[in-house]
């Protein structure tokens, strides 16, 4: 699911900047390679899910008809569930409740079942048991109830283990757990909850057969996740982060703090579509705040993003690679009319970015595409193709296999967006003050179609790729074609690649 970043294959313009107010960096200048601090700065007025702090409180007594589980009882919840008809509602009591010891031991709901918590309810895995609700059970609520402890392996998850359908998880909170904290299935709704400290992911949104569809993540807290740090485990994993995202088919992102994840904030990998990200504050991730890769069809607009990619960017610097490490990365990712969702397009537009180690970065790597050994996406074509071996000689050097057998970074529009940038509250001097498009040459495998710059020629100048109508405040730089080329503002704004029509550059204004 991913690999290494430099590989992967990683006229409302004028109302949107109207809406985006002048905007004042924080002061002081941390520690080179420290951590930005965890509580989201004042410097502009977005809402912020502060849920983790103080968790809504769940009904105080036992509703009517449901059922009561005692924590004094280990197993006393997964026996009642079993011993309960379809669509019944449990009420746990405050304490401490356990389910039987063995590995496998588990909540199996049925279907429509509501899992309701008191103040004080906690269902804990004490290390011993990999999941709390598992099961193909349709529709089941869970509200108002911490899950801890519990110890899925590594891309498995600690409630909706199984990925089953319409399930809805409100006002919970998830931590403390290793693997995911969640799985999702479609229509599911993960709704004002606080999914902190797990070991890989808060949610791991993965289904087999790839099924998802009408996914919503609205309100919550995401923060501190990854803690087992899969990528010092596994260099090149593409594994970690907040949440990730596979093959889902239409997902509302709306209003989360998604804030001190190790690795990537929110992260869409692989044959993703129909994607709206809007009004969520991304702050202080490791790595980038949001990625899309290999992937279709998006909105990202009117969030706040700021203070993320510290880590990660810094570290390439120092290993002096130049590749422009971003805040946002679109990896062969792009718009596709072909494909149904609420836009043709990536929109990228009304968000402010604010001292992020770089800006928006789009790439392609010429060397991956369907059925090219660079596709980490075993056995996964595009959802142009659906055949894995029809990308191969002689078909694919010709129309139309040659477009759709790669996943292109194209028809992206970056607009009425504001960019902030104080070196000094970075502790930078270069590399951190990047845009880019770009691409690799293609030098492999012997029978691919897409050798020399012929990629990073389209990305660049003919795939309908455009930032317009953009704020930049602070000294940026522009990278266009390969890592090497590096613009100044008027170069950018030049032939041959003329980005950036209608922005405004104070380059010398700092914060």
């Amino acid at each position: 699911m991913g690999i290494t970043w430099r590989h992967r294959a990683v006229p409302a313009a004028l109302l949107a900047l109207a809406l985006l107010t002048a905007t004042g960096c924080e002061s002081g200048t941390p520690d080179a390679g420290s951590k930005p601090a965890t509580g989201p700065s004042t410097s502009t007025s977005v809402a912020v899910a502060r849920v983790c702090a103080e968790p809504a409180a769940g009904p105080a007594q036992a509703p009517a008809g449901a059922v009561t589980v005692d924590p004094g009882v280990v197993g006393d919840l997964a026996a009642k569930t079993e011993d309960s008809p379809p669509h019944t509602t449990f009420w746990l009591r405050p304490g401490r409740h356990r389910l039987d010891p063995g590995e496998y031991d588990q909540v199996l709901p049925k279907e429509g079942n509501t899992y309701l918590g008191a103040p004080g309810a906690v269902l804990d895995g004490a290390k011993t048991n990999d999941y709390a609700f598992g099961g193909t059970a349709r529709d089941v609520t869970i509200k108002y109830l911490t899950v801890q402890g519990f110890t899925a392996p590594q891309d498995e998850g600690v409630v909706n283990h199984d990925s089953a359908d319409g399930w809805v998880i409100e006002h919970a909170t998830i931590r403390d757990n290793s693997g995911a904290g969640l799985m999702a299935g479609a229509r599911q709704q993960v709704r004002a909850s606080c999914l902190r400290d797990n070991g890989q992911y808060a949610m791991n949104a993965y289904k087999a057969g790839d099924s998802i569809k009408g996914l919503v993540v609205e309100g919550n807290e995401i923060t501190g996740n990854n803690t087992d740090d899969w990528e010092r485990k596994q260099p090149g994993c593409g594994c970690t982060g907040g949440m990730k995202f596979w093959a889902v088919d239409g997902a509302d992102i709306r209003g989360n703090w998604v804030h001190d994840n190790r690795g990537v904030g929110l992260w869409a990998d692989n044959n993703n579509n129909d994607f709206l990200f809007e009004g969520n504050v991304l702050e202080a991730n490791d790595g980038a705040a949001l990625m899309y890769e290999t992937s279709y069809n998006a909105v990202i607009r009117n969030n706040t993003i700021r203070r993320n990619n510290w880590v990660e960017g810094r570290a390439g610097a120092k290993d002096g690679d130049d590749f422009p490490y971003a805040t946002v990365y679109v990896s062969e990712a792009g718009g596709e009319p072909r494909i149904h969702a609420r836009t043709d397009r990536i929109e990228i537009y009304g968000n402010l970015l604010e001292n992020n180690w770089s800006g928006i970065t789009l790439w392609e790597n010429a060397d991956r595409f369907c059925n090219s050994p660079a596709n980490t996406s075993t056995g996964y074509c595009t959802l142009l193709v659906k055949d894995v071996k029809r990308c191969a000689q002689p078909g694919i050097a010709t129309a139309p296999l040659y477009a759709d057998c790669r996943w292109k970074t194209q028809r992206v529009d970056i607009h009425g967006n504001r960019f902030v940038l104080d070196k000094s509250v970075l502790d930078c001097t270069v590399l951190c003050d990047r845009m880019a498009v770009l691409s690799n040459d293609g030098t492999s495998p012997d029978w691919s179609p897409y050798k020399g710059d012929r990629v990073a020629r389209a990305i660049t100048l003919h795939q309908d790729n455009r930032w317009h109508d953009n704020v930049y405040v602070g000294p940026w730089t522009f990278v266009a074609h390969d890592a090497g080329r590096t613009l100044a503002p008027g170069q950018w704004q030049g032939a041959p690649y003329r980005q950036d029509a209608g922005s405004a550059f104070r380059t010398q204004d700092g914060g």
